[in-house]
């Protein structure tokens, strides 16, 4: 007995030191790579080499290993998986070996994953002892982080958003630092140890999904915002109010223009790099280098550029400012040229049907504009601008915190266009001349993590006057006293706003948030001796709760809005007064899958002068790869037409206004409705070894009923009519974003848009639309030196194909117009150098083809004659223009 006592002594000894001996090590490697084929391969090498197991994940671009460090080490692993032809964080693989793997394995080799400055992975000896790598997003990330290590033996845990690490306390006699990472993962926190897993990261609350891409203690410059709907207002997750009290979905600082991936919608978010780009004077000129929107060319009555989306004017697409209307009503002609390029922090544009929860205006997309806001670092920015052609501005731009929880944006612009040019000697000047005095103020609260409650306060006011007309005809003289034909527009504007928003303590993913703002719009002008003068005055109110059922993969938001406008117009003598009241309540549903996303809502708006109207949007996003994207849309829209303010260009001619009315209550017109269609692919693949996207998408607008502005009756009328028949707009647009060296940026796209209306003579093409644009833009910087100098580089060129012009054939032969226009083409360009953080110069040109239109202004020489119309504009009228700017920040 005790022969048998002992030997099963021995045995459990030996099997003890024999399971001690082969401890297994769970690690982490960053390995590029592209494909199936690339997982199979680093996978079967790795334990070839005597891994355990492996797993090598595409998106984030890791392996998990788990090996016996007694028989192989994670330098030997990482070595054989280079010796088959993938980089690592410790070796490359040789050259020839990766010229001879298959295409679709061919992955970016730059920036090498030895060399990169921001890849600490499994460096340990880079953080304090017990501080390690984790990713998170916010307070919402931090609070699970942190009870997830406590769950897991910690007696102390401590997460850090900036420096994404979290640092533990804990006895080793008890638990372990793998254990807690362990945990932490588990929780669906990637770390320097451990992979969460995906169906865990899916999970998460939209606010919570970090960057599973970016290197281990990168922070990620990117508020999610849920990016199920990118345009949402800040109350609607804690973390989001954690990285910007408004709501700004904040694309990544590094890139100009990023197409998020998690977006249910097609949706670009521009950042600051893109805005720089151009002269970006005003938010029209925002857009100069984006292939998404067409800018109209300024005319000489207005001076102003319209967008263009999807093939239809600018008032068809919902111009939001921190997700509160802004442009809109008799604010739509010049709306545009009263935000300051140098106020904006990122815009966010989305194509086709867009959230209910902003409203019921949207018909081809939606633009938000977002302010500058603290960013956790005091700054003061002064900027300079002037132009060959007269044009000099001001900006002033101040962010800084008051206290823990208060912080304050301050915003002052001037501007002033004080040369008269005519290039063209036709007696008119080309742009008005006059003056800006523009100014905000933005007051910010956030406490979140104790208290839960954030707030957001504004105000804004701009006084903005122009003069146009003859070159010497005097502004200070009654018209009745000369014989000069003369133009003048005066506008005031006042904007005061307010967003309170509150997340439910212990529940990050339910929020209630209530968003105001009263804005008065006032303009007094002439066009010769027409007067035309505005008022609005606007109320707007929108209350957002949101939550989930059962679980985050089930989100809701519903609420209740209201609208209040009253109009006010003069136009010759004719007094035009509305009030429009619209209560509205809505309803939002998100599901997410494991490779999909549904968004659905829909929304009622009880108008008291067009009735009820209900509008349904839904967006649909499948991944079939994380690389291979397909998003489907459709939706509603309505609004009323301002036939007045939104014609504006059309002015300053002989035309007379007749309305066909047909018993509506606004301008005895009916309400414009329409619904949107759309379908798009994102593809992202390897182009020069080097990552490229390629997005190509379809949209259909149909309107059910739609005023249109008629310019053929005859050459001396604008008739304005509902919509008897069919009116139609097709978008097609494809585009290629790729780099094919290192820090030169390219984009090309083509448009064709095919967009038709029946009016009272039969279908027509809508007239200043091309079919067919080219775009094709280039950027390159050099690479900055110690003291952060650099420069920068950046090229546009635009092709503009042949567009349908008014007919004309009624006039005299010298007054007429070509059926349709040429086709041409523009460029800009731009060079700044960066001396340091701190000082930046640019100078650049625009339309340096100098391509201009020729006669622009049909009978000059007679503007109080029948023939006078100068709102015929399809191209440049002003020839090469040249600026200079500096930029100082404190």
């Amino acid at each position: 007995m005790k022969t048998l006592l002992r030997s099963i002594l021995i045995i459990t000894l030996f099997l003890t030191q024999t399971i001690a001996a082969q401890t297994i090590t769970e690690s982490t490697f960053k390995v590029k790579g592209e494909c199936g084929m690339c997982k199979d391969r680093i996978e079967t090498t790795a334990k070839n080499a005597g891994a355990t197991s492996a797993n090598w994940n595409a998106a984030t671009q890791t392996l998990s290993v788990k090996y016996d460090p007694s028989t192989v080490t994670g330098d030997t692993l990482l070595k054989k998986i280079a010796d088959v032809g993938h980089d690592n964080e410790k070796y490359s693989a040789p050259d020839t070996v990766y010229k001879n793997l298959p295409g679709c394995c061919l992955y970016e080799r730059t920036p090498s994953l030895i060399k990169s400055p921001e890849q600490p992975v499994n460096n340990l000896t880079a953080l304090p002892t017990n501080t390690f790598f984790v990713k998170g997003n916010c307070g919402s990330c931090r609070a699970r982080i942190e009870k997830a290590a406590k769950e897991a033996g910690a007696s102390g845990a401590n997460w850090n958003s900036e420096t994404q690490t979290v640092v533990l306390e804990f006895d080793p006699a008890k638990t372990s630092s793998d254990i807690i990472l362990q945990k932490i993962a588990e929780a669906g926190h990637d770390n320097e140890k451990f992979l969460a897993k995906d169906a865990v990261y899916n999970a998460l609350p939209g606010c919570c999904l970090y960057d599973r891409e970016l290197a281990f203690g990168v922070k990620s410059d990117l508020v999610h915002d849920d990016e199920q709907q990118p345009q949402k207002d800040f109350t609607q997750h804690k973390d989001h109010i954690d990285h910007n009290i408004d709501g700004v979905l904040i694309t990544k600082r590094e890139e100009a223009t990023s197409l998020s991936r998690k977006s249910a919608g097609l949706t670009f978010n521009i950042g600051q790099k893109e805005l720089l780009k151009a002269a970006c004077c005003n938010l029209s000129e925002s857009f100069e280098t984006n292939a998404t929107v067409d800018v109209s060319f300024s005319n000489a009555v207005t001076g102003t550029k319209q967008l263009k989306m999807l093939g239809l004017d600018q008032k068809y697409t919902s111009l939001t400012r921190e997700l509160l209307p802004s442009i809109r009503g008799l604010a739509s002609p010049y709306g545009l040229n009263l935000i300051p390029g140098r106020w904006i922090g990122g815009i966010q544009l989305t194509k086709g049907g867009s959230t209910v929860i902003n409203g019921y205006e949207s018909i081809t997309g939606q633009i938000n504009t977002e302010f500058l806001k603290f960013q956790g670092t005091p700054e003061t920015a002064i900027n300079f601008f002037a132009d060959a052609n007269g044009r000099f501005e001001t900006n002033i731009t101040s962010t800084s915190a008051l206290t823990e929880h208060w912080s304050q944006t301050v915003l002052l612009h001037g501007n002033a266009t004080v040369a008269k040019m005519d290039t063209n000697d036709d007696g008119f000047l080309d742009q008005p001349t006059g003056n800006q005095i523009n100014a905000a103020y933005l007051l910010n609260y956030n406490d979140l993590e104790h208290t839960g409650l954030g707030t957001h306060f504004g105000i804004s006011f701009v006084k903005d006057e122009r003069n146009g007309g003859q070159k010497d005809f005097d502004r200070h003289t009654d018209q009745s006293q000369q014989t000069l034909y003369g133009i003048g527009i005066d506008l005031e504007k006042f904007d005061i706003w307010n967003k309170t928003g509150y997340v439910f303590k212990g529940k990050p993913y339910q929020s209630i948030g209530w968003m105001n703002q009263y804005s008065h719009h006032e303009q007094d002008s002439f066009f010769g001796n027409r007067n035309y003068l505005g008022k609005q005055s606007t109320f707007y109110s929108n209350l957002i709760f949101e939550s989930i059922l059962g679980n985050t993969n089930h989100k809701y938001k519903t609420g209740a809005s209201f609208l209040f406008d009253r109009f006010d117009e003069v136009y010759l003598q004719d007094n035009y007064n509305r009030t429009e009241t619209v209560p509205g309540l809505f309803l939002e549903y998100t599901l997410t899958g494991e490779n999909y996303t549904l968004v659905a809502g829909a929304r009622a708006d009880f108008h008291n002068l067009a009735g009820t109207q209900f509008t349904p949007r839904v967006n649909f996003k499948y991944d079939f790869t994380p690389r291979t994207i397909l998003r489907l849309s459709a939706g509603r829209g309505f609004r009323t037409a301002n036939v007045f303010a939104e014609n504006q260009q059309y002015f300053a001619s002989n035309r007379q206004i007749e309305i066909l009315g047909n018993g509506g209550e606004i301008y005895d017109l009916k309400p414009e409705t329409a619904w949107n269609y759309g379908a798009s692919l994102q593809q992202e693949f390897n182009l020069f070894n080097r990552k490229a996207t390629l997005v190509a998408d379809f949209f259909r607008t149909d309107f059910q009923n739609q005023v249109l502005t008629d310019l053929d009756v005859s050459p001396q009328k604008i008739v304005f009519y509902n919509l008897n028949g069919k009116s139609f707009a097709n978008s097609f647009q494809t585009q290629l974003d790729f780099s094919p060296a290192k820090n030169l940026d390219l984009r090309v796209a083509y448009k064709f848009y095919d967009v038709q209306a029946d009016y009272m003579d039969g279908r027509r093409n809508i007239p200043f639309m091309a079919k067919n644009r080219g775009f094709f833009n280039a950027s390159y910087n050099t690479e900055p030196t110690e003291g952060k100098a650099f420069w920068s580089f950046d090229t546009t060129l635009q092709f503009v194909g042949k567009q349908d012009l008014p007919n004309l054939s009624t006039n005299p032969s010298e007054f007429q117009l070509a059926r349709s226009s040429d086709s041409f083409v523009t460029l800009n360009a731009q060079i700044s150098r960066d001396f340091s953080k701190n000082i930046r110069i640019y100078v650049g040109g625009e339309n340096l083809t100098s391509f201009t239109q020729d006669n622009p202004i049909i009978d000059a020489a007679n503007p109080f004659g029948n023939y006078f119309d100068g709102g015929m504009v399809y191209a440049p009228i002003m020839p090469a223009n040249f600026y200079l700017g500096m930029d100082f920040k404190f």
